[in-house]
């Protein structure tokens, strides 16, 4: 299947909620507004093809980019062509596809997460803390945790909203399965007061750091 044939697939599968939703978390007009179902279907017919993954990714476009995670083989990818993905995103939840899927099995992950961390470019940032709190969840090992608590507590406040909501996810992570780090973890996010109003559905817990800890801890009895 082609670019053009691919295009003209997603395109016919656009629909008008999907990009007034898309467009109120972010998106630019560069969109068809494809359901993620919809495009986890056309995935499963296509099947791996990196090349193809390449060409739809360039097109800036979000749907054939939500595509493009799913069909790319991230072994196949450099680092530079990994960092410059990761940097050319422009909307956040494309962003945690591209980590969820693409990043977290490329193998010099561990690499691009240090520099990652380093940056001042707001998606670079994200998927760095991103794969940080990956790291604290599955392997903590070597990760200093009371200097990312530093780096939370005094850059977290101020931070882009891309970074913002990363860090958090660290500073919860941190705060849930680290017990000697609750405290400090807790008081943090109640200082910072990040999310502290987050809207949330019923039934839903807050990303409000001490509330999602406590009610984590809860739960694991």
């Amino acid at each position: 299947m082609t670019i053009k044939e691919t295009l003209k697939q997603l395109r016919a599968l656009g629909n008008e909620k999907m990009r007034k939703q898309n467009t109120k978390h972010g998106a630019g007009d560069n969109q068809f507004g494809v359901r993620r179902g919809e495009v986890r279907k056309l995935a499963k017919k296509i099947t791996t093809n990196h090349e193809l993954a390449v060409g739809l990714w360039k097109t800036g476009n979000i749907d054939a980019q939500f595509l493009a995670i799913l069909l790319i083989e991230p072994k196949s990818l450099s680092a530079e062509e990994m960092d410059r993905m990761v940097r050319s995103v422009t909307f956040v939840e494309v962003a945690d596809w591209l980590n969820s899927y693409v990043v977290k099995h490329h193998p010099d992950k561990e690499k691009l997460r240090q520099g990652w961390m380093a940056t001042d470019d707001p998606m670079a940032a994200r998927a760095g803390w991103s794969q940080t709190a990956g790291r604290i969840v599955k392997s903590p090992e070597g990760l200093d945790l009371p200097a990312l608590l530093d780096r939370i507590e005094s850059e977290m406040g101020s931070a882009a909203s891309e970074v913002q909501w990363t860090m958090n996810g660290c500073l919860g992570e941190i705060g849930i399965h680290f017990p000697n780090h609750r405290k400090r973890a807790l008081a943090i996010g109640e200082t910072l007061g990040v999310y502290r109003d987050y809207p949330c559905s019923k039934g839903c817990t807050s990303p409000f750091a001490p509330i999602w800890i406590n009610e984590m801890v809860r739960r694991q009895g």
